[in-house]
C-alpha cells in the first residue's frame, strides 16, 4: 500500500527543481510588486507549498494509464455517491476484533483504513497554508478545500478532462468529504502553529531601507531588454540609421527622467533611480544610463559596423578591445558583489542609486 504512495512522491521530488526554476522569475516579480522585496522565509513557505501541491497532484493522478486509448474500468459506475461508505469498506476488510484493543494496530496495515487516513492528510497542509500564509477565515478554507478536492475528483473521473478515452479512477463522495475534513484539520493546526512561527505581518517593516539585490537588478535588466531589443530589430529592418542609439536614448534616458527614475522593467520590480537631490536630474540619468547603455552597449553594437566595413585588422583590434572591456566590467561587478559597500561605476560617476519604491510612493504616484 505504501509503495503506491512512494512512487508519485518520488516523481514529485524529481521534477520539483524544474518547476521551481520555471516559477522563479514570476514568483520574484510578484514578491517585488506586492511586498517591495523578497523575503527568504516567505519564499521558503511558497516553495514548500509548491512542493506540497506537486506531491498532492501526483498522488491523485499517478500512475497514469499506459495509453491514451485505455480500456474502461470493470465497475458498474464510475461515481460513488453514498456518503460514509468507507466505514462499510473498513468493516468488510478489517481483521480487527473490536473487543480486543490489542488488535487495533492491524488497522494500519489495511488498505481501506489507510485510504481514509491518506485522504484526510492529503489536504491538511493546504488548510494550514490558507490560515497561516493567506490568513483566510474558516469559511474560505472550507470552500477552498471543497474546491480543491472537487478538482481532484473531476480530473480523475474525466480521464484528465478527456485526455484518456475512459476514466481510470472513481469519483468518490467520501474522498470529497475526507479531503475537506483534512483542510479544516489543517486550518485548526495552523491556529496553534502560528504562535510558534514568525508573524507574516511583521516581515515587511522598513522595506524602503532594504538594498536592491543584484537578482532584482537582473530581472529589471532582462525585462527592459525584452522591450528594447524587438524595437531595435524592427527599426533596423526598416533601415533607420542609428536605431540602437535612438531607442536606447529614448527608453533609458528620456523615459526614466520623465517617469520619476523608472523604466518598465524597474517599475515591474518596484525600484527607481534616485539622485543626490529630492528630484532626479536629467544630467544624472544621462551619466548613469549613458555609461551603461550608450557607451558600453554601444561598443558592442558598433562591432557589427566594423565587421561590415571589411577591415580584418580593425575588426580584430576592436574585438580584442571589446573583450578586454567586458573582462574589466565582469571583474568590477564581481568586486561589487563581494564588497557590498562598493558602488557600480555608472552609479558612482552619476551619484545615483537604485531604491525600492514603497507602497506610499506608488499610491501617491497613481
Amino acid at each position: 500500500m505504501l509503495e503506491a504512495y512512494l512512487f508519485p512522491i518520488s516523481y514529485a521530488f524529481l521534477t520539483f527543481p524544474i518547476a521551481a526554476l520555471l516559477c522563479a522569475v514570476p514568483f520574484l516579480i510578484v514578491q517585488y510588486r506586492k511586498y517591495g522585496y523578497f523575503n527568504k522565509f516567505r519564499g521558503f513557505l511558497l516553495y514548500l507549498f509548491l512542493l506540497y501541491m506537486m506531491n498532492a497532484v501526483y498522488l491523485v493522478l499517478l500512475p497514469l494509464p499506459a495509453s491514451r486509448h485505455n480500456a474502461p474500468m470493470n465497475v458498474v459506475s464510475v461515481m460513488q455517491w453514498i456518503p460514509l461508505n468507507f466505514i462499510q469498506d473498513i468493516l468488510k476488510e478489517t481483521k480487527v476484533v473490536w473487543r480486543e484493543p490489542s488488535t487495533y494496530m492491524l488497522l494500519f496495515k489495511e488498505r481501506a483504513f489507510l485510504q481514509v487516513v491518506f485522504n484526510v492528510f492529503l489536504v491538511v497542509p493546504f488548510g494550514m497554508f490558507l490560515r497561516y500564509y493567506v490568513r483566510s477565515n474558516w469559511i474560505t478554507c472550507l470552500v477552498a478545500s471543497v474546491g480543491l478536492s472537487l478538482f481532484f475528483e473531476v480530473t480523475q473521473v474525466t480521464g484528465i478532462y478527456g485526455f484518456y478515452d475512459y476514466p481510470y479512477r472513481l469519483f468518490d463522495v467520501d474522498d470529497l468529504l475526507l479531503n475537506t475534513m483534512g483542510g479544516m484539520v489543517g486550518f485548526m493546526l495552523a491556529g496553534w502553529m502560528k504562535n510558534h512561527l514568525p508573524r507574516l505581518d511583521r516581515l515587511d517593516e522598513e522595506v524602503s531601507q532594504k538594498r536592491v539585490s543584484y537578482t532584482r537588478r537582473t530581472i529589471a535588466f532582462c525585462m527592459d531588454g525584452a522591450i528594447v531589443l524587438p524595437l531595435i530589430g524592427v527599426l533596423t529592418v526598416l533601415n533607420l540609421k542609428g536605431a540602437y542609439f535612438i531607442v536606447v536614448i529614448a527608453y533609458y534616458i528620456v523615459l526614466p527622467y520623465m517617469m520619476q527614475g523608472q523604466t518598465l522593467g524597474t517599475w515591474i520590480v518596484r525600484v527607481q533611480i534616485r539622485g543626490a537631490g529630492e528630484h532626479l536630474k536629467l544630467k544624472e540619468v544621462m551619466i548613469r544610463n549613458g555609461l551603461l547603455y550608450v557607451v558600453w552597449g554601444g561598443f558592442h553594437v558598433l562591432l557589427i559596423t566594423v565587421n561590415t566595413a571589411g577591415s580584418h585588422i580593425l575588426l580584430v583590434m576592436y574585438v580584442i578591445g571589446v573583450v578586454l572591456l567586458d573582462g574589466a566590467v565582469f571583474l568590477h561587478v564581481l568586486l561589487c558583489l563581494i564588497h557590498r559597500d562598493r558602488k557600480l561605476l555608472h552609479e558612482a560617476k552619476s551619484g545615483t542609486r537604485l531604491a525600492i519604491v514603497d507602497n506610499h510612493s506608488i499610491n501617491k504616484a497613481g
